[in-house]
């Protein structure tokens, strides 16, 4: 079961191309850190403007250079379930522990389309899947009742990172998908909440930054140490809200540009560096988090 501080990772770039090193390095600071688990190709990896040559190379980096000190889920969503498939069979041979599918952007498949998009997929291969709700980049909704049924039809859908924004969902799912269903917290900014209704982490943008300080949050709610967890959810507060002051990844390669400068903070088109106004937000937050 997955649980903790798991960063949705960043991807670097150097003169529009994958900065390997960079990225390796990257990944050992996060385990050293305490970090539990990693996501490469997320959203917050700029998947969607990876070719699958690439997609596939910086999975293949992360498994090899987390060389199994923590288990790897990669990103393997995409709007065409087929695509999705093959992103599977890439991680499951590559050693992945798990694979994140998004609901499929843009398409807005209805709920049976829903159904038979992650049916598909856990019937060609048995990498066990996360299933990523996020209605405000996906435009779709994957009701409750839906996800429960996943959940009952095929045994290796075994969670969700949740990004709704819907605290009482939390109940709700564990509930009607059952208290072993893995439910992690899309959100950073709602991620105490979500953990006191029955989360076991955080699949974390904020812990791109700070990972040491968002393990030891995560570990202060997993052994029920509530107080200490308000104190790190004070502390980390204005960081979740700054990384979201512009269009993600912007504000948290910019905030990473502060902390780790070998870290290239090139994003890649349509994306773009964060205005000023956002910069100034970052650069308090990390002081606020005795970062910088």
């Amino acid at each position: 079961m997955f649980q903790g501080s798991i960063p949705a990772l960043v991807t670097p770039f150097r003169d529009g191309r994958f900065d390997e090193a960079a990225f390796t390095s990257f990944v050992d600071w996060q385990i050293r850190e305490g970090s539990s688990a990693l996501v490469p190709c997320g959203t917050t990896g700029e998947s969607a403007t990876m070719t699958i040559e690439e997609h596939n190379h910086v999975v293949d980096i992360c498994i090899k250079a987390a060389a199994g000190r923590v288990p790897v889920i990669a990103g393997c969503g995409s709007n065409d379930t087929v695509i999705a498939a093959l992103h599977m069979k890439h991680a499951k041979e590559a050693g992945a522990a798990a694979a994140l599918v998004v609901t499929p952007y843009y398409n807005r498949p209805n709920q049976d389309g829903l159904y038979r998009h992650f049916a598909y997929l856990a019937e060609q291969s048995d990498l066990p899947i996360i299933i990523y709700n996020i209605p405000g980049r996906a435009a779709v909704d994957m009701t409750v009742a839906t996800m429960a049924r996943l959940a009952a039809d095929y045994p290796t859908i075994i969670g969700v990172k949740d990004a709704t924004g819907a605290i009482a969902r939390v109940s709700s799912q564990r509930h009607h998908c059952g208290p072993d269903f893995c439910q992690l917290s899309g959100n950073d900014d709602m991620a105490l909440a979500f953990n006191a209704g029955g989360g076991r982490g955080c699949i974390s943008v904020t812990a791109n930054v700070a990972p040491g300080l968002s393990a030891k949050f995560q570990k202060a709610m997993l052994e029920g140490r509530w107080a200490d967890a308000l104190s790190f959810q004070d502390r980390l507060w204005p960081l979740h809200d700054a990384l979201f002051t512009d269009a993600s990844p912007g504000p948290v390669k910019y905030a990473l540009s502060r902390v780790r400068a070998e870290m290239p903070g090139e994003l890649r088109l349509p994306m773009t560096w964060p205005s000023e106004t956002s910069q100034k937000a970052v650069d308090r937050a990390l002081e606020h988090a005795g970062l910088i």
